[in-house]
């Protein structure tokens, strides 16, 4: 049941413990290991088909909340953890940006969380700002803009809007599994297509083609493009890496449905994890160009902020014997550190190795044909609303 939530921007943030108040839970501080830190992890059971294993509180939080057992064997009784969403009512949906190493300016993210899970999501710090945790409470409480756009055609016909294009599912994924039934994605698309307005969509699921038939005629007035992001050709390590996204034969899938529907596409082969998916970095484009992608893009792994412990707890429980040989490649591409948030550097690295991989990627993308010409969204068919016409005079 969707619950209303208060806008993050105009309204205090309360403490949320990821936690039910029926149980105790004594809190302590815990220094982190970075290299051998385990944390207090979610038993296996509550936490089935989710990506992190662990729920530390945010960054804003001057203490952590740990469950420890007091011998009576009370953590067994506590639930899953389950998806809940919540409502939020902002003014504005358009966000805009001046990032000088990212290629637009505006962008629109109807949710707020990501039930797909993906464990690496540079996005999972944002939700610190609710008060929750980047780690569970990331996957599974979510927030929904259900008056996205409503909001979105207000902003469109402002008298002083100028077009340029608009990036959806930069940050959480617009078709992640509660959009099948909210439709707040599909409701912003029909608004963009009412204006003939430009748009570009990252998303790793396949329910994206459920909205060929709004895409498809955007596409041939040149007002869209969709990218696809592929981790991995390997169902076992999505699975464990990204839970709730799409299998990657059912990306591989989307890729050549929309392109057959005359949808331009690009495959972002995002992210590269060191060790763990960097040698697939040309079988995932291979099998992307088969399917039809015309443009490639790639990104190496991010870990800002909690991102880092979420990680490496993941590597710990998933691929104990890679752990550290994992953390010290990271380390290589980020001047020493576990992440370097620089201009041009947080995207793909620097470094002899990350210098390697960007050197693969380019060579395997141009034996393909990928990239030799960039497209480019129109907004010359942008339609301005009529003004209202003006009230009669009584004289």
């Amino acid at each position: 049941m969707l619950q209303a939530r208060p806008s993050a921007r105009t309204q205090p943030l309360k403490r949320r413990d990821s936690e039910p108040d029926t149980v105790s839970a004594p809190l302590r501080l815990t220094p982190v290991d970075p290299l051998t830190h385990i944390g207090s992890q979610i038993d296996p059971d509550r936490r089935r088909g989710r990506g992190a294993t662990i729920n530390p509180g945010g960054r804003y939080e001057a203490e952590q909340r740990i469950s420890e057992d007091d011998g009576w064997g009370t953590l067994g009784e506590l639930p899953a953890f389950k998806t809940e969403v919540s409502v939020e009512k902002p003014r504005t949906i358009i966000t805009r940006n001046d990032s000088p190493d990212i290629s637009f300016d505006r962008s629109i993210n109807p949710y707020r969380g990501c039930e797909h899970g993906c464990v690496y999501c540079f996005a999972r710090p944002s939700h610190a700002y609710l008060g929750l945790s980047p780690g569970l409470d990331f996957e599974s409480k979510l927030t929904a803009k259900p008056d996205a756009a409503l909001l979105l055609e207000k902003e469109l016909s402002s008298p002083s809007y100028q077009p340029r294009t608009i990036a959806i599912g930069t940050n959480t994924d617009a078709y992640q599994p509660i959009e099948k039934k909210l439709r707040i994605m599909r409701a912003i698309l029909e608004v963009l297509a009412k204006f003939n307005h430009p748009v570009g969509i990252v998303t790793k699921s396949a329910l994206v083609q459920r909205d060929i038939d709004i895409l498809a005629p955007m596409a041939a007035k040149g007002l869209v493009k969709v990218a696809l992001s592929v981790t991995t050709l390997d169902p076992k390590l999505a699975r464990n890496m990204e839970p709730r996204a799409a299998a990657p034969a059912k990306r591989i899938e989307t890729i050549r449905k929309l392109s057959e529907a005359g949808i331009p596409v690009t495959v972002l082969v995002a992210p590269i994890v060191p060790a763990i998916n960097e040698h697939e970095i040309e079988r995932i484009l291979d099998a992307a160009k088969a399917a039809g992608a015309r443009e490639a893009g790639y990104v190496l792994l991010r870990l800002p902020l909690e991102v880092k412990d979420i990680v490496q707890d993941w590597l710990v429980t998933h691929h104990p014997d890679k752990m550290r040989h994992v953390v010290s490649l990271i380390r290589s591409t980020r001047g020493g550190k576990d992440y370097d948030a620089a201009w041009g550097q947080r995207q793909v690295g620097s470094g002899p190795y990350a210098w390697m991989i960007g050197r693969r990627f380019e060579m395997a993308a141009e034996r393909l044909g990928f990239n030799s010409t960039r497209l480019r969204l129109r907004t010359d068919l942008f339609v301005k609303p009529e003004k209202e016409k003006a009230q009669l005079s009584l004289f």
